[in-house]
């Protein structure tokens, strides 16, 4: 056998001896399981909730009774976004943006009922899931039980008896990181079997999951470096202990709360109220559908007769009422984009400024490559957003083309003074169950994994400066026993 496997199996026993390391990694690997466990339990029930009420919502909207077309439009519709398959190794963003949407006419709603509202203030400091485990609980092990691996052997004089031995200090550093990478294997294991549970019986792309366990395994191995290295280098063991628990500290607490507020402060964007109330400004700028004396509607008017070659509305052959309504949604809906548009690209640019904060910490690195292999990330968000609008836009135009169409503007006119009248423009129920339903596209998987590519890099990166941390160390060590 090797000295650096000699060394580690040596390691190993040692840490196999020792209560408080044996209670250390046992608790974080129980948590763990339970964390993948607990997890995919529930993804598996809020996926059966959603697409229990998105069937709900569908019956509903097909077994309504005859009515008019307009009336369906302001009725409305739900939707739900389907839940990722890997969502259950880590949820993202999904438990703060909603998952929800109320679809009608005139109108863009937001996302509701996102977990954080509905749940103790608690769920705010992170859901118990296999990714939370690992991000944050992981390395905190890895540092109790390695943080005297070289510096407490140099105070006890152990280290010299090694290299008496003719074993050399980057031997001895070699050593130690194999058996502390072993005790990191450990605390993976069960999100790994959770992964291949969700890749072999949940759906979940086999590609993603396998870029999900090859990043948290580096991410633990730059962790495993960090500490060994820090404790190579520290003058005493307890010093070792204080600046790898600060380094954690700032890494893991202090940093993803810093790069959200930076981001933030740096690319600030117009607040909920703000927004309505602009768009509300500029409503009143486009045309107001309902005003008969509105000026941008009578120049629609004048075109419309001109194009049909009569000179009365009633003359059409068409419901002018249906006319208007689908002109009048397409300026809403043209703005609501704009402002929706201008709202992603702000957020875009807050995403790329926080990844970039990923150089001052691994832990933002492989959360931003979780959560976009996961599918969870705001762009899978704003996908939903976004196929939700457009089927709210295509449903609306549906029904006031079939205003257009199939009612008369004379029954149109005088259906609230004319009870015949009223009954004639009601719809049968049957085009109500024609309407489509809404079908949710998720990114494809190399979408997925092209998203995940930047925290893959930027852990890359964290890997290469904790090598070469691990190597500087070596070097230090040789000099030093020289």
């Amino acid at each position: 056998m090797s000295p650096i496997l000699r060394i580690a199996a040596n390691e190993l026993r040692l840490l196999a001896r020792a209560r408080v390391a044996q209670l250390a990694i046992a608790l974080v690997v129980v948590l763990s399981a339970v964390a993948a466990l607990t997890a995919i339990s529930q993804g598996r029930e809020s996926q059966e909730i959603r697409s229990r009420f998105q069937a709900q919502a569908d019956r509903e909207f097909d077994g309504q009774p005859a009515r008019h077309p307009h009336r369906m439009v302001h009725y409305g519709h739900f939707v739900f976004r389907p839940l990722p398959a890997l969502a259950g190794f880590d949820p993202g963003v999904d438990a703060f943006t909603g998952s929800t949407l109320f679809l009608e006419g005139h109108r863009q709603n937001s996302a509701n009922f996102g977990d954080v509202r509905q749940s103790s203030l608690l769920v705010r400091f992170g859901q118990l899931t296999p990714a939370f485990v690992i991000q944050a609980l992981g390395p905190l092990v890895l540092i109790f039980i390695g943080f005297g691996a070289l510096a407490r052997e140099r105070e006890s004089g152990l280290l010299r008896l090694h290299l008496a031995q003719g074993v050399g200090a980057r031997q001895v550093l070699a050593g130690k990181v194999v058996a502390l990478a072993a005790v990191a294997g450990l605390i993976l294991a069960p999100a790994l079997l959770a992964l291949v549970w969700l890749a072999g019986f949940a759906g979940a792309p086999a590609s993603a999951a396998a870029m999900l366990a090859g990043g948290y395994a580096v991410y633990l191995l730059i962790w495993v470096l960090i500490a060994t290295s820090v404790s190579a280098l520290a003058p005493s063991s307890r010093s070792a202990l204080a600046l790898l628990v600060a380094g954690w500290a700032v890494s893991v607490v202090l940093a993803p709360r810093l790069a959200t507020d930076i981001a933030l402060a740096s690319a600030p964007q117009a607040s909920r109220l703000e927004t309505d109330i602009a768009i509300q400004r500029d409503l009143k700028m486009i045309g107001d559908s309902h005003n008969p004396d509105d000026p941008h509607f009578n120049a629609f008017r004048a075109s419309v007769l001109k194009s049909y070659g009569v000179s009365r509305v009633e003359d059409l052959p068409v419901n002018y009422r249906g006319l208007v309504a689908m002109e009048g949604e397409r300026l809403t809906s043209a703005l609501f984009d704009r402002y929706a548009q201008r709202q992603f690209a702000g957020q875009r640019e807050q995403s790329r400024l926080a990844l970039a904060l990923g150089l001052a910490s691994p832990t933002l690195a492989v959360r931003s490559l979780s959560m976009a292999a996961s599918g969870t990330d705001l762009e899978g968000h704003r996908r939903f957003l976004q196929q939700a609008e457009a089927y709210r836009y295509t449903i609306v135009q549906r029904l006031n083309r079939l205003q257009a169409e199939a009612l008369t503007f004379s029954d149109d006119t005088n259906r609230n003074r004319d009870p015949e009248a009223g009954r004639r423009v009601r719809i049968e129920p049957g085009a109500w169950r024609r309407t489509p339903d809404f079908v949710y596209r998720p990114a494809s998987t190399a979408e997925a994994m092209a998203a995940a590519l930047p925290g893959l890099a930027l852990l890359g990166l964290w890997a290469g400066l904790a090598g070469g941390l691990a190597w500087s160390a070596g070097r230090r060590l040789e000099r030093e026993t020289a």
